[in-house]
């Protein structure tokens, strides 16, 4: 791993830390991998009982994907490829069969959102907020794995409406509709994440290990086949809308959407 993520054990727990504060812990590839490394390390560890989530600085958990990365999309498979190689990754994660949390501080947006929403619990502070802007950003879509997990967690009427008007949504609310699992304050967050991990980490992990795939797959159910979902991802990679939103994004302006 690089100083990006960093990882940490002390049984029985393991801790992974979004290194990038100066950018609110957006992800690189490279953070991207040293997730899915995080995962196996955890699952290859008989010590590590739960695996924690955070992003370091206090302003973020993880504000999303590295921008940059989406400039050089040309082809009709780009978006495509990004989409399966992102889901391979979250794939990954909601596997790892040690319980997972985040310790949400800040805002958990894009793919920060979708790594909390893959976690087994979320713990955040009252100034944390939750969404993915992508209808006013960089006019992009997510995959239907994604959206089924958001579905879930949110219900239908709640996730569109996050996501037509790319608000992000507070920790409070996210509390109240039983997404969050717990808020405290950020001066407490570490403490309160580790007593939570310690008290599931002296329980059964057989019976952990077995309810939480139990919820796994009955979930897989909802999600659709990679031909179903490869049209609508297509719909927005390919437009002149996610290249002016990409342009946009990058020179800190509006983007002008024309629905082509």
């Amino acid at each position: 791993m690089s100083t990006d993520s960093l990882f940490a054990v002390e049984p029985p727990l393991a801790t992974l830390t979004f290194n990038r504060p100066d950018a609110r812990n957006a992800m690189t590839w490279r953070m991207y991998e040293a997730l899915v490394e995080a995962c196996d390390r955890a699952d290859g560890d008989a010590a590590i009982r739960v695996l924690i989530l955070k992003g370091a600085g206090g302003k973020a958990f993880v504000a999303g994907t590295d921008i940059t990365q989406f400039k050089d999309f040309k082809a009709r498979e780009d978006g495509v490829k990004y989409e399966e190689r992102l889901d391979a990754v979250l794939d990954r994660l909601e596997r790892v069969t040690k319980p997972t949390i985040a310790a949400v501080q800040g805002v958990a947006a894009g793919g920060g959102c979708a790594i909390a929403c893959c976690c087994d619990l979320r713990v955040a502070t009252p100034d944390s907020t939750f969404g993915v802007p992508i209808a006013r950003t960089l006019g992009n879509t997510l995959s239907a794995a994604t959206c089924s997990r958001m579905l879930h967690l949110l219900g239908p009427s709640r996730f569109k409406e996050m996501m037509f008007t790319g608000r992000l949504v507070s920790a409070a609310d996210l509390l109240a509709a039983g997404v969050v699992n717990r808020i405290v304050d950020g001066s407490v967050l570490d403490r309160t994440v580790r007593e939570l991990a310690l008290e599931i980490a002296a329980n059964a992990p057989l019976t952990i290990r077995s309810i939480k795939e139990m919820t796994r797959r009955l979930l897989a159910k909802r999600k659709l086949s990679a031909d179903e979902e490869r049209e609508l991802i297509e719909l927005c990679y390919t437009s002149a809308d996610f290249r002016e939103g990409v342009t946009a994004f990058l020179e800190k302006r509006s983007p002008k959407w024309t629905g082509s």
